[in-house]
């Protein structure tokens, strides 16, 4: 981060320092922020919202000021910024904060952060950006100004100023006002995008496809072609997939704030712009359909109804209670039907069994984890959820519960008459049941105790016991094959 020198008073005059709010103060944009706020609130606000858009940007801004519930408190403010204003302020000087945003967000803002003499933003008609906004301060502040941006929509302010301040600006765009302001000072508050960009895909939670293998592996199918479409598939899911934790985080970035952890994720930290993620949503979802559709049309349409089950899911499901559970263990056991479709490998009753009633365990220990999460900061529940921390006991008994029946069924099924056509030996493949015994109690016994991530697939792939667990799986059934 580069430091920025120390701000001498201009007693001569009656200089302002001029700061705007979205991508300068905040490290996010707020007509972004009420869009997402207003249709994580309720889904049909969409139409109130399109409607408004009509009226032009500054009367959208006003509808989704109206409709949207932001905590200002809890907003990603850049804090050099906020240091740069209260040095300026601390030597004598007056500082106005003027925004396009609504003006009534932006006095939510000040009435948490309180440094500024003026306040000023967009009303029901004015979209005060650009060269409106350069006007109006031109106007206002007659013996000139300081201003601190961070656009290309800034430099008609910049050039309408005495002094230029910039954040985070592109190479590009900083040549372009060096061009025209001899005295530019240019902050540097963040690093580079990219690997906030990459988190925002939430990679590590591919591992949960790698289910669409499962039906290929279990038939014991290990032919070039099906391994390539479950490749495919694994590729289609993974794309999609991302585009959901996407639309889930635009979704939840009060929520995400709120939680001890996940306020760090970039969206929600204003790491990553609103606007990437929003433009990258349908990018991905796209991308993902377009592999979909090189394996068929049946395997498109299972992707189809994985769009609309998570979608229900981001905008309502979530907050209904086991209702979320149910359709998480539905979204897991449909990568098993997705690469049961993509290989035309077809999946037995007894693995559709045990899958709901595992992945069922696994959707309870995730909200296990987050009620445990809750009470250790005092909170009454999870945030965004319908439970309450008294819910925990109950929720830990689902959990084990489930995942008991589960192992129930897995030894059921070994002595089916298909066990007994894909492995020589079965008696190597009782070992797996009691190591699932053991490893879905010790998780339970984790997330009571804390010590689990609020998602146990994510947990399992980095603990070494799980990973010990998994590999001692995969070589006893290696053994009831080659015994």
């Amino acid at each position: 981060m580069d430091q920025y020198r120390a701000l001498q008073p201009r007693q001569s005059t009656d200089e302002m320092l001029v700061v705007d709010l979205d991508g300068t103060l905040i490290r996010t944009d707020m007509l972004y922020e009420t869009f997402w706020a207003a249709l994580s609130r309720r889904f049909m606000n969409i139409i109130p919202i399109a409607l408004a858009s009509r009226n032009g940007k500054a009367a959208l801004k006003r509808r989704l000021a109206e409709l949207a519930s932001v905590d200002a408190a809890k907003l990603p403010f850049n804090e050099d910024v906020l240091a740069y204003v209260q040095a300026w302020r601390g030597q004598g000087g007056k500082t106005a904060l003027v925004s396009a945003t609504d003006e009534d967000l932006v006095r939510t803002v000040v009435d948490h952060i309180g440094p500024f003499d003026e306040v000023h933003g967009s009303d029901n008609t004015i979209n005060l950006k650009g060269a409106r906004k350069a006007a109006f301060l031109a106007e206002r502040f007659p013996n000139g100004f300081v201003y601190i941006g961070d656009a290309s929509a800034d430099l008609d302010v910049w050039k309408a100023a005495t002094r230029v301040v910039t954040v985070d600006i592109s190479t590009s765009l900083q040549t372009k006002v060096d061009q025209f302001a001899v005295d530019a000072e240019h902050l540097t508050t963040r690093g580079s995008r990219l690997g906030p960009l990459v988190r925002s895909l939430r990679p590590h939670q591919w591992l949960k496809n790698m289910l669409v293998f499962l039906p290929m592996m279990a038939a014991h199918q290990f032919d070039v072609a099906t391994i390539l479409l479950a490749l495919l598939a694994f590729v289609s899911f993974s794309l999609i997939a991302s585009s959901v934790y996407l639309l889930n985080d635009l979704l939840d970035l009060g929520s995400d704030r709120a939680h001890p952890r996940k306020r760090l994720r970039p969206l929600a930290s204003g790491q990553l712009p609103l606007s990437w993620g929003t433009a990258l949503l349908p990018l991905l979802l796209f991308a993902g359909f377009a592999f979909a559709m090189v394996i068929g049309p049946l395997f498109v349409a299972v992707i189809a109804f994985y769009c609309v089950v998570t979608t229900a899911y981001s905008f309502n499901l979530k907050r209904r209670l086991v209702v979320d559970i149910c359709t998480l263990a539905g979204l897991y056991t449909l990568r098993l039907i997705a690469g049961s479709v993509a290989t035309q490998i077809p999946l037995s009753v007894w693995f559709l069994a045990f899958s709901i009633f595992f992945f069922f365990s696994l959707a309870a220990m995730k909200r296990q984890a987050e009620l445990v999460s809750a009470a250790a900061i005092n909170r009454k529940g999870a945030q965004g959820r319908g439970y309450q921390v008294d819910d925990l006991p109950l929720i830990a008994t689902m959990a084990v519960s489930s995942g008991y029946i589960s192992v129930l069924v897995m030894a059921l099924y070994l002595n089916s008459p298909t066990v007994q056509q894909l492995y020589r030996e079965t008696a190597p493949l009782w070992g797996i049941c009691l190591l699932l015994l053991y490893w879905i109690s010790r998780m339970v016994m984790m997330t009571h105790r804390g010590w689990m991530h609020d998602d146990p697939v994510v947990f399992a792939a980095k603990d070494k016991i799980s990973i010990a667990c998994g590999t001692l799986i995969f070589a006893l059934a290696g053994a009831g094959v080659w015994m």
